[in-house]
């Protein structure tokens, strides 16, 4: 029997299973459970748990609060899970951007999964089918430990040689910051630590990138170029986000413009739509940007003015998988392309895939794990090889196609012993609003009298 045989039988009992067992008009949600695992930052799994038996498993955004899923708990105890978008839209008012929008994020793609396993559907057919079965990667690359261009050069060998063919690195602040000359002027003193994390672009010493720090940058880019050559597409990301102005970024990216880049990312501060724009209107070399906005109405503005020439939103973030849909289909219809930001779990790379499955105008899927040793082995239905030649196939299994190796979970948990633990104090209301019953306001009118408070 061939493996293809065996996978389509595989697929076939669970399928039957699922269908023969599960009753979709009676389902309810009946808990929802958190499992923090440290990967690159740490990632918070979520599971949310029917009456049925039947659970579905998401993922808070890298580094995000569990408490962002959790305080939503009570709304969808005792709900259909089926009823997702009436779901979404009850919670969504309780998102935001960054981080924010984690919760209810990390909660629609376990709502997908769930549904996906009652009806022995593959998640991406709910968002109306692929438009292929494999889907490109493009791994991310930390900056090496010596800011060399042949240690970076070695670094994005390393990723070439995995199979993958797009390929982003980092150009770090520390970059400048360690290289004799790279900057102009000193650093202001008796600053707050906490402030610097907040420092409007420009303020303190001004410009600071010197011609040095430039050729700093272009030496690199030149080298990694240089070593893998015209066939791999390339991306920079980290010199900007706040770092240095709009007017600075404009400066090393033209100065990069002659390898080639797929594109530079969020040059300027995540929220500065206008200051994207200004660097996207001058540079030749694409911008990428958005992978801290949240929902359809948070990329308007960057898309009708046309301020990223590549939409990144990071689905972690963005609202979940068809909320990111509707993102990119947006998107194109002004043209523009996406690529999407990832750094995560399987759990939630898996919901990357189908909703890149999902989009016409995709570029490629990030892949944030590949320097995490346990990565593949927090999950079963990810085969060790389940990377060829830089394409992940997209899953035919229901849901997301994996499912939890709880051992592995556990043995990489943030805090031992806190394995998908009760969560009831999270069952009453911690969001929204709630009318004080005639009874209760009776006993606080009584108490006021007796106080001598009441007006």
């Amino acid at each position: 029997m061939t493996e293809h045989m065996k996978a389509a039988m595989a697929i076939e009992a669970v399928e039957n299973a699922v269908r023969t067992h599960s009753r979709p008009a009676d389902l309810r949600i009946t808990d929802m459970r958190i499992a923090v695992v440290t990967g690159i930052c740490y990632y918070p799994l979520i599971r949310i748990d029917t009456n049925q038996g039947v659970y579905g498993l998401g993922e808070v955004r890298d580094g995000g609060h569990p408490e962002s899923a959790l305080r939503l708990k009570h709304f969808l105890l005792g709900q259909n899970p089926c009823n997702v978008d009436m779901i979404f839209n009850a919670l969504r008012l309780y998102g935001g951007d960054g981080r924010e929008g984690g919760g209810i994020s990390g909660i629609e793609i376990a709502l997908w999964d769930l549904v996906g396993k009652i009806y022995g559907v593959p998640c991406y057919q709910f968002f109306g089918g692929k438009y292929r079965d494999q889907v490109r990667i493009y791994g991310d690359t930390p900056a090496p430990e010596k800011l060399t261009p042949e240690a970076y050069a070695k670094a994005v060998r390393a990723r070439a040689d995995m199979g993958l063919t797009f390929i982003k690195f980092d150009l770090p602040p520390k970059l400048f910051e360690t290289t004799d000359g790279a900057l102009i002027g000193s650093a202001t003193r008796h600053e707050y630590d906490l402030g610097r994390s907040t420092r409007t672009p420009g303020s303190g010493r001004g410009a600071k990138i010197s011609e040095k720090g430039i050729e700093t940058a272009v030496e690199i880019v030149r080298a990694v170029r240089a070593e893998v050559g015209n066939d791999i597409s390339l991306c920079v990301d980290h010199f900007g986000e706040g770092y240095v102005t709009a007017d600075e970024a404009i400066r090393i990216g033209k100065a990069l413009e002659p390898f080639n880049l797929a594109w530079i990312e969020d040059p300027v501060l995540w929220h500065d739509i206008k200051g994207h724009k200004k660097v996207a209107d001058a540079l030749l070399t694409p911008v990428a940007g958005g992978e801290d906005l949240y929902l359809v109405d948070g990329f308007r503005e960057a898309i009708e003015t046309k301020a990223f020439d590549i939409l990144h939103p990071d689905l972690l973030s963005a609202g979940g998988m068809l909320e990111t849909k509707r993102i990119a289909d947006y998107g194109a219809s002004y043209g523009l392309p996406s690529a999407l930001h990832s750094c995560c779990s399987p759990i939630a790379f898996m919901a990357n895939v189908h909703c890149g499955a999902a989009i016409n105008s995709l570029i490629a899927v990030e892949h944030h794990g590949l320097d995490v040793p346990f990565w593949e082995e927090l999950v079963t239905g990810l085969d060790r090889d389940y990377m060829t030649d830089g394409y992940v196939n997209v899953p035919e299994l229901p849901g997301l196609g994996l499912d939890l190796n709880l051992e592995a979970v556990e043995a990489n948990l943030r805090e031992p012993g806190t394995l998908f633990q009760p969560t009831e104090a999270w069952n009453k209301r911690k969001a929204g609003f709630e009318r004080v019953d005639p009874p209760r306001y009776q006993t606080q009118l009584i108490r006021q009298k007796a106080n001598g408070t009441h007006q």
